[in-house]
């Protein structure tokens, strides 16, 4: 078992800076007792999501963003199952930072456009563009045409406009909101004619930027001493991702649009028909897309997308991706302004779930025969 590191109590700054030491020179065993010592010196959820989404971001999109959307997820289970369980799951996470592969060591990254020149640029600009917004806070109101360049192909002008939105005074969380979105258009835009294993780079720069968003959610409001808060820096990288992600929207495939209502409630599209049958991805979204625009449930819809995840022999990517879009639709429809987007992030979900059906179903029969075992009953006739 791990111990605390030996040298009494060291403050929570101390303890962040050789935490992300021992990750740098990829030391997992000193990087564990780090968060021991943390925790048994009292530190609490934001002071340990603090210090660890700092390393998770000290590297350009560690393993396609993986270490970071796990680190969200552990937090997210924590508060489900209690603080107390933090050491174990906590230092689990540490071996994925440690061994990941840093985008830094990544040839796409680096040509034919230096990408990491380009954020490293940028990083440096954040805390004068912070300082700069802050007493523009809550009067932001350029997210659309944000998004829209995060969807071209200039990373210069990405990383430009968002620093321009802080210096507007965009808050991180408004910042990381605007960039999952974005990062969501890229599934819902992604066009069949790609390879199908490309339906995970987009997917991977969706849930990173996805958990980027929540963990900055989760540091609302904390302030480290001396420091801007790290964790924004995952937001630029989220939004190279997205440049990266440009070719698979090429073409890119049609949007489902409002057409207005005739007031009758629409009925409930029959997913599970569609996703008895391959490739019915357009076909998926578009239903789904009508549905909401015409003024259906999204409870009943988002039931049914879960319902039909469950059938099918889900695989982790899949669950994530369900998972983040309905995150981000309870976000966005809470917002009279963002009612569009919220449909479209559930399109998003949609068309990547139909991308990834019929599969053979037999954890549904596998999950049958546990629960037929419980239940002390005959599996076969005869017994």
């Amino acid at each position: 078992m791990v111990t605390p590191l030996p040298d009494g109590s060291p403050d929570l700054k101390t303890l962040k800076q050789w935490f992300r030491r021992f990750i740098l020179v990829r030391d997992a065993e000193g990087a564990e007792r780090c968060i021991i010592t943390a925790l048994r010196s009292g530190a609490g959820p934001q002071e340990m999501a603090d210090i660890l989404f700092s390393a998770a971001t000290d590297f350009r999109y560690i393993d396609v963003g993986h270490p970071l959307d796990f680190t969200n997820k552990a937090f997210e289970a924590l508060d489900i199952v209690g603080w107390e369980q933090a050491e174990a799951v906590l230092t689990s996470l540490v071996p994925g930072y440690a061994s990941a592969r840093r985008m830094e060591e990544s040839n796409a990254w680096r040509n034919p456009i230096d990408l990491i020149d380009v954020l490293g640029d940028a990083r440096a600009q954040i805390p004068a563009a912070l300082a700069a917004g802050q007493g523009r806070r809550g009067s932001w109101a350029g997210r659309a045409g944000l998004v829209e360049v995060l969807l071209r192909d200039d990373p210069h002008a990405i990383a430009e406009a968002l620093l321009a939105a802080l210096r507007s005074g965009a808050s991180e969380v408004e910042l990381a909101g605007a960039v999952t979105y974005a990062a969501a258009l890229r599934i819902a835009r992604f066009h069949t004619s790609n390879e199908f294993g490309d339906w995970d780079t987009a997917l991977h720069t969706f849930t990173f930027a996805n958990a980027v968003h929540q963990g900055l959610r989760r540091l609302e409001g904390y302030a480290p001493p001396d420091e801007y808060q790290l964790l924004l820096r995952g937001v630029f990288d989220a939004a190279m991702s997205i440049y990266m992600d440009r070719f698979l929207n090429i073409p890119a495939a049609r949007l489902p649009a409002a057409n207005g209502t005739n007031g009758a409630a629409p009925s409930l599209p029959a997913l599970d028909d569609l996703l008895d049958q391959q490739q019915q991805v357009n076909e998926a979204g578009n239903a789904v897309g009508r549905y909401l625009f015409e003024g259906g449930g999204a409870e009943a819809l988002r039931a049914e997308l879960g319902a039909l995840l469950l059938r099918e022999d889900r695989n982790f990517h899949t669950i994530q991706c369900i998972e983040a879009a309905f995150h981000q639709h309870d976000l966005l429809s809470s917002d009279p302004d963002s009612q569009e987007e919220a449909v479209l992030v559930l399109v998003a979900a949609a068309r990547y779930l139909a991308a990834h059906a019929p599969t053979m179903r037999a954890q549904g029969q596998t999950f049958g025969i546990a629960r037929r075992l419980h239940r002390n009953e005959k599996l076969f006739e005869g017994e």
